[in-house]
Formats: C-alpha cells, structure tokens, sequence
C-alpha cells in the first residue's frame, strides 16, 4: 500500500484536482481542466473561510484524492454542527488502494475534533459504487436530495 498524506489544497494543486474531478462519469461533463479560471477563483473564495477544508491526499509528491468538507452551523438538532462532504475523488491509478477510505475516515475524524455531531454527504443516484463505498463506512441512505438548476 502507498503511503498518504492528507493536507490542506494549495493554489497549485487546482490542476490536479480538477483532473480528478473530470475524470468522472458525471464530472466529464459539467468540469474543464482546460480553463483552471473559475476554480482559481472559487479555491480563493473557500481557502479564506475557515468552515471550509479542500484538502488532498498527496503520494510522492503528487495529489491522488481530494474532497471538500463544510462545517455548517445549524439551528437544527439542537444548534449542533454538521459536518457536509463534497466532491470524493480519487485518481484512477489509485483507486482500490485504501485511500478513498483513509480520506473519508479523516472527514469524518475532523469533524468529530470541530465538534460537529453529524457527517453528512449527498451523492448523484447513478453512482451506484459509490453508494455502496459509503455504505460500508456506515454512512445510512436516509434522505432524498432536490436540486434547482440555475
């Protein structure tokens, strides 16, 4: 098994992330490694907030998973902090390795150590895999997900 290391993005790390994310059944789609513009500028906007944490698992010096956790503030479950987890991925030449396990497992141990008493994610109803993945770290399907397109 390699060995990871997970640490906040940097600015030069949007490249490889953003292949990541291309790199992806729905992410072919809607992201391009081709203008790093809009990312550049929405990395400056969560790098300067602190209940936002881009990180990436980095090996050899090169970043081979990524994901986005959000710390929110709520009113709900009696003002208690929640913890959202957003955009898992994994480079493909590293899938099936642990690290996609080792990623979530440091959300999840993050955001117990913010004092968040919940972790949540959503995930597109076709990533079948995926689901499954989430599953077995005891993630439970509890809710349906609405989305408005602007």
């Amino acid at each position: 098994m390699t060995d990871y290391t997970i640490r906040r993005a940097r600015r030069h790390d949007i490249g490889a992330i953003v292949h990541m994310l291309a790199d992806d059944q729905l992410g072919a789609t809607r992201d391009d490694p081709g203008n790093l513009d809009p990312y550049l500028r929405a990395f400056d906007d969560i790098d300067a907030d602190p209940n936002q944490l881009l990180v990436v698992a980095v090996a050899e010096g090169e970043p081979v998973g990524t994901l986005q956790l959000t710390i929110i503030p709520g009113l709900a479950r009696r003002g208690s902090l929640r913890g959202q987890i957003e955009a898992v991925r994994i480079r493909a030449d590293h899938r099936g390795s642990g690290l996609g396990t080792g990623i979530m497992e440091w959300a999840i141990d993050e955001s117990r150590r913010r004092g968040c008493s919940l972790v949540q994610l959503t995930s597109d109803i076709s990533r079948t895999e995926a689901h499954r993945f989430y599953e077995r770290l005891g993630f439970t399907p509890s809710h349906t997900g609405f989305k408005f397109k602007l």
